[in-house]
């Protein structure tokens, strides 16, 4: 075991805040049953890492009610095993991954691990990294920072010796950066940088039109098949619920539907959550509808996101374009009265 994880769940997205205002990034629903996080920790725990320390910024009650002590991660353990470790920093405060100021708060999560190496990353990338196989090109390298990239885009990803990463902790004020990704954007010597190629499928979520169009890529089966690989799963929140209900009269075509749902009307081309209800006569078409979400007869929704607990009242009707999908905020109630 050559690496120690850290996990900045800190970092705020601008574009996402319709989705962020009572949550982290980390914490965003994806794929109908999963949260951006479980892609980040799958990754970790499918690369033989066991020590992760998790930097998380308020609101951060959903992502530790979703985490917890890492045991459906198998990181519930006597040494090592997944760290908690919430900042000061405001909501909004961090931009960029790896913050100094962040990390400086839990020194001795660094001081006591016994790795020589360290993983940075975020959770607004979704993707499938070997971690191991980039440890190797990074030392075969020689150089000091390593960063993934994915079709000569950053993918939020980094390696470097933990000693390097505490001595930039120690000296960043005087140095004047804020973060491994500022050093990393900065070129800044003495230090060297590589890149380490990722070849597979990846999605970065950085607003809603991305968050909208990594979502959709799930229904192509082709992209479906290169995130979800049968010998390095996606982990998760087990949650135990009856399997969806499909009554008569319903249709469904080229949809992700999670169990725990009703299906009396017509769902194309959407992913549905957990104890969704679509009444009879509603049309759902390029949509993301998120848990206990609500959506009463004769209603029409194309091209929306609705959060959680999301209420639909009968008969409203909502557009929104692959550009600019509508989105409903959680807990929000849609009357006929409030659409124009």
């Amino acid at each position: 075991m050559r690496l120690v994880a850290v996990i900045d769940a800190a970092v705020k997205k601008p574009g996402l805040e319709d989705l962020t205002m009572y949550r982290t990034t980390a914490s965003v629903p994806f794929a109908g049953r999963y949260r951006l996080i479980d892609f980040t920790l799958s990754n970790i725990v499918n690369s033989n890492i066991n020590s992760v320390g998790v930097f998380a910024s308020y609101p951060f009650v959903s992502l530790l009610d979703h985490i917890g002590m890492g045991k459906n991660w198998d990181l519930d353990r006597r040494k090592d095993g997944l760290f908690f470790l919430p900042i000061s920093q405001k909501a909004g405060d961090q931009i960029t991954v790896g913050s100094f100021a962040a990390l400086e708060e839990h020194m001795d999560f660094f001081d006591k691990s016994r790795q020589d190496y360290v993983v940075v990353t975020a959770c607004s990338t979704i993707c499938q990294i070997d971690y191991e196989d980039m440890l190797d090109a990074h030392i075969a390298s020689g150089v000091d920072i390593t960063e993934a990239v994915g079709g000569g885009l950053g993918l939020n990803n980094y390696i470097l010796k933990k000693s390097l990463l505490k001595e930039l902790i120690r000296t960043h004020r005087e140095k004047r950066v804020i973060s491994v990704e500022d050093v990393v954007r900065l070129n800044r010597a003495p230090y060297s940088y590589g890149k380490y190629e990722y070849t597979g499928y990846y999605a970065i979520i950085d607003s809603i039109e991305s968050y909208f169009q990594a979502s959709m890529d799930l229904l192509e089966q082709d992209k479906r098949n290169e995130l979800f690989l049968s010998k390095r799963p996606i982990y998760t929140k087990v949650k135990d619920e009856p399997p969806t209900r499909y009554m008569p009269g319903s249709h469904v075509a080229r949809s992700l539907i999670a169990n725990g749902s009703t299906i009396e009307g017509t769902v194309g081309n959407s992913i549905i959550s957990r104890a969704v209800s679509v009444n009879q006569s509603s049309k759902v078409d390029h949509c993301i509808i998120m848990q206990k979400s609500f959506i009463e007869k004769n209603c029409e929704l194309s091209y929306v996101i609705a959060d959680k607990d999301v209420y639909v009242e009968e008969g409203v009707v909502l557009k929104g374009t692959p550009e600019k999908p509508v989105v409903l905020r959680k807990g929000e109630r849609v009357t006929k009265e409030e659409v124009r």
